[in-house]
């Protein structure tokens, strides 16, 4: 097994030679021909992260695409000014008169399956639809999250839309990602008549931090379905980790761009423990000079006052809660750059603001059964977005110093589909329900108190509070000061104050952007930009490759190489205890690469050096023919298994 710890380079060779070592064999093995076999090298020292060399800007301007479960938007920056922002223009919809920076994740097609609209659009225009000419409709909402759960992602893999009819779902991610291309091409156009049509967008995609390969591997093909960029020209599209997204544009606040959950004002004193001051005059005035000195120089190079104030070597965590999932990552803040470096593989789960809305899923299958809830959603699914809709609202506003209770809205068709349903009116419902703390308005509305509504939010909420403790008990993270709650689902209050609650006491420090919702696409700007700022990543499982034998031209296809992986760091063999094969390596060789010369004769010894490269958001591979020093065409796919 190659384990990468600190993620680096690691290489195979293709061939053998007798100089070379073979790799030791699990007891019981077959021995391998020497003759154009391929036999992985044993693992030597990753480069040093800094060797790695930055890569060249060969665009005009960077767009990023947040694909959120509950929403979405982009941004983007031209390459002359990096750090100017340029938010997509305002979405109207949803509350009357309100733009908005994001739309909702959701999508329309028509029943042919024909692309129809997306986000406030998509979610208006099915609002509107007849309930009978709706069932035909294929509309989906927080779509995103099943690609995280899918235990067997495939290019294969259904979508369900709310009105149960299924759809691949890299059809349906290619819709939404074309939607958003064509919205920014043409902003851009407008913003920039004079920029160039070919090959001048980078794009960024935001994914969790612990989606694993095969999701990442699923939106890159997505993204070439929808025509951000061509197989050919791959290079053009970054895949970005949310969470180190939110870190890289955190990086760049002032402090008056961020609140302290403690109530004390940003800019109060030093991040860490207040260290005691020297008695010697002389060593204060040292340490003062040094403080200086430093604090001038990063915010010269631009970074935000609050990093200013931090010294090199200081740890903190990024909690991204958004709709689906949070996402957590430990970093350290390197002088005299201001570099990031991952000090732990990145960590989370399904702890999102959707668990509140199936809490609330629940809430009302006690009250109705959940044999008319699953009905309803099935034969008004129309009606069905319309109350989630409703939720959501009365979600934004709960809190935890709230008194007051909370209506929620049922849409007529709920309450007339009951009756016809169940032979009597939902007032009833409540009344027998042993749900005491949901009572009916006399204005046809759900009456909840703000105890109720609160309680709603605790298991996704303590989930959140459980994980983040449990990655500060780990001693790779030990020092951590500071704590940066971003994502959608960071604007809560309850989930605020619930979090400094119960890590403000153990000294960690709780600070929350302004533009909590639009962090991470505003970081995603940034790391396309310049995508180097993460020096060192954390890999969350070990790799490895198994052996195959002699290739055979004409008789074999393409070579495969199996890869293996496994979350522990001194497994040695596939054959060992949760070592599973996660994807194959694919290398396209030509018949001159393995076979007889133009005489018939035995060809000499050919090597063929693949290199896995584990140190991007995504696991590159690239090889040579090292007798030629002519590229071989090589690929991991992730999703064939």
């Amino acid at each position: 097994m190659l384990t990468v710890p600190e993620m680096g380079l690691q290489g195979l060779y293709i061939g053998s030679s007798p100089e070379r070592s073979p790799v030791p064999s699990p007891p019981g093995s077959p021995r391998t021909q020497e003759s154009c076999g391929i036999a992985p090298l044993t693992p030597s020292q990753s480069p040093k992260p800094e060797a790695r060399a930055p890569q060249q800007a060969s665009f005009s301007v960077v767009v990023a695409i947040d694909f959120g479960t509950t929403s979405s938007g982009y941004a983007f920056s031209f390459a002359s000014d990096p750090e100017a922002i340029h938010m997509m223009r305002k979405w109207e919809g949803g509350d009357p008169g309100v733009a908005h920076q994001k739309t909702p994740t959701c999508l329309l097609l028509t029943p042919e399956g024909t692309f129809h609209s997306f986000g406030y659009t998509a979610r208006d225009y099915y609002h509107d639809l007849d309930p009978e000419e709706a069932r035909d409709w294929l509309y989906f909402e927080k779509f995103k999250m099943k690609i995280h759960s899918a235990t067997d992602l495939t290019l294969k893999t259904q979508l369900e839309a709310v009105n149960g009819k299924t759809m691949p779902a890299l059809e349906v991610f290619a819709h939404a990602l074309r939607f958003f291309r064509e919205h920014a091409l043409q902003e851009l156009r407008e913003q920039s008549p004079s920029l160039p049509e070919k090959d001048t967008v980078r794009w960024v995609l935001t994914v969790p931090a612990i989606w694993k390969q095969p999701a990442k591997q699923f939106m890159r093909e997505a993204a070439y379905l929808a025509g951000l960029v061509s197989r050919e020209n791959a290079e053009q599209l970054l895949i970005a980790l949310e969470p180190e997204a939110a870190s890289v544009y955190c990086r760049k606040l002032r402090l008056h761009q961020l609140r302290d959950l403690s109530g004390r004002a940003p800019g109060g004193g030093r991040l860490g423990e207040r260290r005691s001051i020297d008695s010697s005059f002389r060593q204060a005035r040292e340490q003062l000079r040094r403080y200086r000195h430093s604090r001038t120089f990063l915010v010269e190079s631009g970074v935000g006052e609050l990093w200013a104030e931090m010294q090199a070597g200081d740890r903190y965590v990024v909690a991204d809660c958004g709709g689906g999932t949070v996402d957590l990552t430990v970093h350290q803040l390197e002088q005299p750059h201001g570099t990031l470096k991952e000090l732990y593989k990145a960590s989370g789960g399904p702890y999102g603001a959707v668990g509140v809305d199936l809490a609330f899923e629940q809430l009302l299958c006690r009250i109705f059964g959940e044999d008319f809830i699953t009905t309803f959603k099935r034969q008004r699914p129309a009606a069905w977005v319309d109350l989630t809709i409703a939720f959501e609202a009365r979600k934004r506003t709960a809190g935890p110093h709230r008194a007051g209770a909370l209506n929620i809205s049922l849409p007529f068709s709920f309450i007339d589909f009951y009756r016809k349903q169940r032979g009597h009116n939902v007032e009833t419902a409540l009344r027998r329900s042993s749900v005491n703390f949901v009572k009916w308005s006399s204005q046809g509305m759900l009456r909840m108190s703000c105890e109720a509504m609160n309680e709603l939010f605790q298991p996704t909420v303590s989930g959140i509070i459980q994980h983040i403790e449990t990655l500060l008990a780990r001693p790779e993270v030990q020092g951590v000061k500071l704590l940066f709650l971003v994502g959608g689902f960071a604007e809560s209050a309850v989930l605020q104050h619930a979090v400094q609650a119960a890590l403000g006491a153990r000294g960690l420090r709780v600070v929350v952007p302004h533009d909590v919702g639009l962090t991470i696409l505003k970081g995603a700007v940034l790391f396309g930009q310049a995508p180097g700022v993460v020096r060192v990543r954390r890999s969350p499982l070990t790799y490895g490759v198994g052996v195959l034998n002699r290739f055979v031209p004409g008789r074999h296809p393409p070579v495969l190489i199996n890869l293996y992986c496994c979350a522990t760091e001194d497994a040695r063999f596939i054959t060992d205890p949760g070592v599973r094969k996660c994807g194959a390596l694919s290398l396209e060789l030509e018949p001159a690469d393995c076979g007889q010369d133009a005489a018939g004769a035995p060809p000499g010894r050919r090597e063929i050096r693949a290199a896995m490269q584990f140190g991007d958001t995504e696991i590159k591979v690239t090889a040579v023919d090292v007798s030629t020093n002519r590229s071989v065409r090589a690929s991991i796919d992730f999703l064939s298994n």
